[in-house]
């Protein structure tokens, strides 16, 4: 199964290959315009817990390499869709949706998916640091050793190589055999990053990574999410509009289950379309 989606990422790889060397570069628009390919796609998404709808004919797409901010306020369904792109929520008891969830054009939930294996090309970060109570180095290593990775020097590197980009090394570097229950809090949610980037995700999803941070732990999360966007597709939920407009390029406001309006985040912030959305983002409700 696992074989099986990974061919099939192979295979719409190769046919971009090829059709970037009939065409151009694949990323070239017109007119001298970056066109960036879409990563992630919903199309008339609508989701259930049980009797109770949670989403509401949600269609986005989301480009690859770019960091998309879902905002509004508690309860509108931002961590239900979310959850939705690496169907975590198939362990929620009575869920259910319906309409198409895509990665990189291709169903996730079609037969041939095998859980594991999507969850490997979508890792999620979630709102409380969830570190395991192993060593620095076993937290990074746990999703590599669970693949097959059992060569040392080759845990060695991945683990190096994610706490760097995780901007943590030179933090733990000479403690790597350290609970990390022993970390601050900030330092425990970089790990949970490079935890996640330890099975080299195309996806990041990130559940109101700070919420739970001082602000100097925040700025630093704030700037690692904006460095990670040179390799990930990063989809980040925040109550933080402030935060939303400093680290995305694109915003999607939710409410009540519905998505009323997706744009470049500049845009949205200063010349919404929809009403509503101002009066969220001017703290008329929330």
């Amino acid at each position: 199964m696992a074989k099986a989606f990974t061919n099939l990422m192979n295979d719409r790889a190769a046919a971009e290959r090829e059709k970037a060397g009939a065409s151009g570069s694949p990323d070239a628009g017109g007119e001298g315009q970056i066109v960036r390919r879409m990563k992630v796609e919903t199309r008339k998404l609508n989701f259930f817990y049980g009797p109770s709808q949670a989403l509401f004919d949600i269609s986005v797409q989301i480009p690859e390499k770019s960091v998309t901010a879902l905002i509004g306020p508690s309860g509108c369904g931002k961590s239900t869709f979310l959850r939705t792109l690496n169907r975590m929520n198939d362990i929620v008891e009575g869920a259910r949706h319906t309409g198409e969830i895509l990665l990189e054009g291709i169903n996730i939930d079609g037969p041939e998916i095998d859980v594991v294996a999507l969850r490997k090309r979508v890792g999620m970060v979630f709102q409380k640091s969830t570190p395991f109570p192993k060593s620095i180095f076993e937290n990074v290593a746990f999703g590599p050793r669970l693949t097959g990775v059992s060569d040392r020097r080759e845990l060695e590197e991945i683990v190096s190589t994610c706490l760097k980009r995780a901007a943590l090394w030179e933090e733990v570097k000479n403690r790597l055999t350290d609970s990390a229950m022993a970390l601050s809090g900030g330092q425990q949610q970089r790990l949970c990053i490079a935890r996640a980037l330890a099975t080299n995700p195309d996806v990041l999803l990130m559940d109101e990574p700070a919420s739970a941070l001082d602000p100097a732990s925040t700025s630093r999360i704030e700037d690692l999410i904006f460095e990670l966007k040179e390799n990930y597709t990063i989809i980040i939920v925040t109550h933080n509009m402030q935060q939303a407009a400093r680290v995305s390029d694109m915003t999607a406001f939710f409410y009540q289950g519905h998505l009323v309006e997706m744009g470049q985040t500049q845009q949205l912030f200063t010349k919404p379309r929809e009403k509503h959305t101002e009066d969220y983002i001017t703290g008329r409700f929330g």
